[in-house]
This record gives C-alpha cells, structure tokens and sequence, in this order.
C-alpha cells in the first residue's frame, strides 16, 4: 500500500473512520458546525468512541476536548479539498480506485476456502518431500491434439518406470524429460517443503508415498510424474551467531585477499580456543549483530541467502561453528546456538496468509467466492451467444488487432445476475480491451478461454459494486482513504512539499530559531584499537612521527588484518567511553578495554565548544519545525475561512 497515505496521513484520518452501531443519544443532533457543514452526535460520537481506550468520566473532559481539537482540524482540511474540487481530479479518482481493489480483495475471496488453505500449508510444512519428476512441456494453452500428445506421451514413459526401469536414468536419457536438469541430476530435485513448488507439483508430491509414482499432474510447465523418494520431519528454524568480513560493492584484488586473510585469521583463533561472542564483538562487519556476540534473530528456509542456511543447517552441534563461507555479502563463520521445530499456527497464521496470498492456490478461494455469487444473484447464461463469437473471430485477434465492428450486429444477452445484463457487445468490447499478440490456437478454445474469464472477471466486478451497501465496515474504510487522500494532496501542496521547496523561507526560518539548533560539546578524534600494548606502542611511534592514519593502517596491518582497527570522526560525549574519558585535546595514555582487552589509544585533535548547527547540518529538523510552523498558519486561515462553532451542551452528551 501507498507509503504517503500511512506515513502522513492515516493516523489522523483512522481517527476519523467512521464506524456503526453505536447507541447514542441525539444522533441527529448537531454538535458543530464548520462554516456551512454541520457535523451530528453519531458522526462524531463513533470516532471518539472507536478510538478513545479509556472510559472518560463526566469529569475527565481532557480527552473528549482534544479529539474536538483533531476532529475539527481533521474537517477543515476536508472541507478546503473539497471546496477546491480535488476529489474530481482524475489522479485523486485513479489513486482511489487503487486503493478500492485492494481493500475489496479480504471480500472477493471465500474465506472458508482459504482457512481450509492454510491450514493445508501449515500441515504440509510440518514435513519436507525428496522427490523426482519428469517433465513432459505443453503450455496452457496449446492445442487439445497436442495436449493429448503430451499426456500421452507422458503416460508411456510412466508405464516404462512402472515395469521396472529405473526412474532417474529414465529421466536423465536424451528425449524424455524436458527438465533442463534433468540429464545431470537424473529428475532429482532434493527435499522442498510447502510453498517451494508450484501448488499442482506440491499436492501431487505430498499426495504420493514413498517410492511411488504419481498419475501425470499438470502445471503451468506441462505435464509430470513425480516419484517421492523420501520424507522427512521438518528442519524447522535454527538460531545462528555469525562473525561476518563484509566483502567491498567492487572489490580489488588486494580487498578480496585481505578481507579472505582477516576471515581465515579469525577462524585460526576460533580454532585455537578464542571464544566466538568476543572474536565477533571485536572482528565482525555486522555491528548490529557483533554488540550481541554475533547472534542473529530465529530463521528457517529461505530466509538467508542459500549458502548461509546450508552451512546453518549442516552444523551438527549446539556451539559448533562452520568453516568459513562466503555469500554475496561477504565471508561468514557460523555458530550454531539451538533449534526449534516449526512455529505454532496460530504464531505463523498472518505469514502463511500472505504467503498464500500470492500463491497459485489462492485461486481456490477464488473459484469457489465465484460459485458462490452465481447461485446468490441467479447467474443464468446464454452459451449459443458465446458460440456465434467462433465465426466474429479471425487471425487479427493473434496480432492483437481484431475489431470489435465484425460483432456490431451481435447485440445478444450472455448472461445476467438478477437484472444485471451483459451482452455480446459487452464480450466484444472485453476482446477489443484484452487482446495481445497471441501464439496461433485453435479460435473455438480461445473463444472459450476468453468468455470464461470474461464471466469470471464480471461475477467478481459485479461482486465488488455491491461491497458498500453489503459491508458497512468497507464504506467506512473507503471513506477513510478518500479523506486521508484529499488530507495528503492537499497538506503536501501547503505544508510539506511548501517546506522542502521554499528555501528562502525554511532559511529565514532557521536564522529567527538558530538557538533551537545547537551542537553540544564535541571532540574531533581517532579512536586507535590495537590487537596488545606491543601494536600500540608501534602506533604511538608512528604518531610521534606524524604518520597519517592511513600509513599507520598499511604499516601495523602488514602482517595481520586483525592488528589495528581506527575510527576517526566528530565525537559527541556517550558516542565512545574512550574518547569520554579522555576530553581534552592531546593523546592518551594506553587504555586496556574491559571487554576485549585490546589496548586502545585516543588521539584528541580539539574539543569544540558548542556552537548552532550549519543550516544544512540541521536541515531535516529545521524543515520539520518549518512545516509545522506553516500548518499552524494555514489552520488559522482555515477557522477565519470557516468558522467553527460547537454546541457544548450536546457535546456533554457524547459519553
């Protein structure tokens, strides 16, 4: 979903979402009026309502006051876009309908279909299938004479597996699997669990026992057999540390060798008994992960990159770690902390869902949500009137170019629900809008492809413009994002793109509030690790000599990538205990670290006094105040433009 409407605007605007059946007295009553329009009890009442968690007593009016304050500010910035017309511009209707598709999305599936669904998916995952197949191609929409061939021929090769031959030199023989891979891994396709297969395969193989052959199931890639050759409980999820050398976006030879010296060098220490939490505390380029010895959150299949999670996996022992691996990301060693099996349903429910979502088999729900519109608004068809489009129909429509005026004299009924009508003139105009340049087939099968998605599309469309009158939640949720969208445009237009676009004014701004905008103390320093005190002495000898940092580095690093470790920057106090420690200019005395006992050395070039922020320094807060400061001025306008008057003693009604 659009990030502009969530960032910026549905906050306020699910403030305002209106909601039903909440009893209150007067709700026709008027309990403000902004400028011309007059807002009742239950208008408001059911915001306040919805959104306020605490019961308010007749003596806490602090709550009730501030939603009057929002609500009020939330209507006027209504009503000036509607007053302007930007709910008439075609960008807001499109948005808009945009929105309308996905929220109607929940309504245009059958929910009973898809728990059946997930709870399949939940089920087969609790088990990972090693299986072959051999695949015989035939696209979707080929001939019925070539989809004939194509089972058939699968079926011979079957039977061959069924008489004895041995499945995966069937599949690997010149000619009879269509599996690119076929040939080198004989059909094999290793273990895979639910959602790794398209839905058909994944049935099929959790369907069939071990060391059986399946019927031929079709998919999107043709026809197959699939031999399940075992099963397996579930690996499950494994809670993993890792030490990671990041590898450079474009790497020089002399950084592939260094960054594969520094990951080898740490591995020679694990090895020799250096405990893993500290080596990754001092070594590792993934800081977020390194403050806590490394560890990374929870992951199972397909959550890391494939090299990771094998090696995760492969591990034998909690506390063991892998050997170095490497991955687009750098070179990994892995510590294998515990495992678990898989979550509960209920913990993965949402995840499964979205999964589902975007799977093949939430057609299912689909399918049967269609069936059930047509029995509900008495779906009746005409098939003789689709059966006259095989004579409309010629080679044009394989070009994409068929004209719809080769059906003008077809005005025929197709099908209706209840007195909806859709006639053969509205089945050519969908051609004329859904014909592309095509593969040559045969006209009555494409005639009949089309019709079917044809009806298909009109049931769910027919479906979805009755949403508002059969689902009061829907008319408010779309009522919600017509404001939020209306607030967004028009808000941009006077405060937040305003802010961002008039320099002059955001600078002006920043001179009259420059105190707002300060530096504190800060420290401009080089924070020097070394591997013992022998490397800091070399460091100190270099930095007598006025050696630059990046000398220092080559120099002590020569022989060892672990040796010295500089971070040089604008320090703030709390930003290094080090540098905190010594808040003076000069360099320190040796400093042994508590937490890994390298010995660090701090090198103050100045302490800055404070001191207000650059413009450009403090640019992001500055256009924040700014654009505050530029709402503040239009909703003065916006209450001298429409005057706001409240009635207070209806408003005590609203409890």
């Amino acid at each position: 979903m659009n990030k502009r409407i969530s960032s910026k605007l549905l906050l306020p605007a699910a403030l305002f979402a209106f909601t039903s059946g909440i009893a209150q007295k007067n709700n026709d009553a008027v309990l403000m009026t902004i400028g011309t329009t007059k807002v009742t009890v239950a208008e408001f009442g059911s915001v306040y309502h919805k959104n306020n968690t605490v019961t308010p007593n007749t003596n806490d009016t602090k709550s009730l006051n501030d939603y009057v304050d929002l609500f009020v500010n939330f209507k006027l910035k209504v009503k000036e876009a509607e007053e302007l017309h930007l709910d008439t511009a075609k960008a807001f209707k499109d948005e808009l309908s945009g929105y309308r598709k996905q929220l109607a999305q929940p309504y245009l599936t059958d929910k009973d279909v898809n728990d059946k669904l997930l709870k399949e998916t939940y089920s087969r995952l609790q088990e990972d299938i090693r299986a072959s197949h051999i695949l015989v191609k035939v696209t979707e929409t080929a001939l019925p004479k070539d989809t004939l061939e194509a089972y058939n021929k699968i079926m011979k090769i079957r039977a061959r597996i069924l008489k004895g031959e041995n499945f995966n030199k069937v599949a690997a023989e010149k000619g009879v699997s269509d599996d690119p891979n076929g040939k080198e891994n004989g059909g094999d396709l290793g273990y895979f669990t639910a959602l790794q297969m398209v839905y058909p395969f994944e049935t099929a193989a959790y369907n069939t026992k071990v060391g059986d052959v399946s019927m031929p199931v079709r998919t999107r890639f043709g026809y197959h057999i699939v031999k399940v050759t075992d099963r397996r409980k579930a690996q499950g999820e494994v809670l993993t540390a890792h030490i990671m050398v990041k590898t450079a976006a474009t790497p020089t030879k002399e950084d592939s060798l260094n960054t594969y010296s520094k990951i080898n060098e740490i591995y020679g220490k694990l090895k020799a008994g250096a405990k893993f939490d500290e080596l990754a505390g001092q070594y590792s380029d993934d800081k977020a992960s390194a403050k806590k010895g490394g560890e990374l959150p929870w992951f199972g299949t397909g959550k890391f990159p494939i090299e990771f999670e094998k090696a995760a996996y492969a591990i034998p022992n909690k506390g063991d770690f892998s050997a170095p691996i490497k991955t687009k990301y750098g070179w990994h060693i892995i510590k294998l902390i515990d495992k678990r099996g898989l979550a509960a349903f209920d913990a993965m429910k949402n995840e499964l869902k979205d999964k589902v979502t975007k799977d093949s088999r939430s057609q299912a729900g689909r399918v049967s949500l269609i069936a059930k519109i047509k029995a509900q608004y008495k779906f009746k068809e005409n098939l003789a009137a689709r059966d006259e489009f095989y004579n409309a129909i010629d080679s044009s429509l394989f070009d994409g170019h068929w004209d719809a005026a080769k059906a003008s004299s077809m005005k025929k009924t197709m099908f209706n629900f209840n007195d909806k009508v859709f006639t053969q003139t509205d089945f050519a105009n969908y051609i004329v809008t859904h014909q592309s340049k095509r593969p040559k087939m045969d006209i009555k099968m494409l005639v009949n492809q089309l019709y079917n998605q044809f009806v298909e599309e009109s049931t769910i469309a027919y479906e979805e413009s009755r949403l508002d009158q059969k689902y009061p939640e829907f008319k408010s949720l779309m009522q919600e994002y017509h404001d939020g969208i209306l607030l967004f445009e028009l808000t941009d237009q006077k405060v937040w793109s305003k802010a961002v676009k008039d320099t002059t004014g955001s600078k002006e701004f920043y001179e009259k509030n420059k105190a707002n905008y300060m530096w504190d103390e800060r420290a401009d320093a080089s924070v020097y690790s070394c591997l013992d005190a022998k490397v800091a002495a070399k460091v100190r000898t270099l930095l007598t000599d006025k050696k630059s940092e990046k000398d220092i580095l080559a120099e002590i690093n020569k022989d060892s990538q672990l040796n010295l470790q500089v971070e040089t920057r604008l320090f703030n106090k709390g930003d290094n205990e080090f540098v905190d420690k010594n808040w003076k200019a000069g360099t320190s005395a040796d400093i042994v670290s508590e937490k890994d006992k390298k010995t660090v050395i701090v090198a103050v070039n100045k302490i800055l006094k404070p001191e207000p922020k650059t413009y450009q320094d403090s640019k992001g807060m500055v256009t924040s105040d700014y654009q505050n400061y530029l709402e503040k001025l239009w909703l003065d306008d916006l209450k001298k433009k429409y005057p706001v008057t409240i009635d207070k003693s209806v408003l005590a009604s609203v409890k």
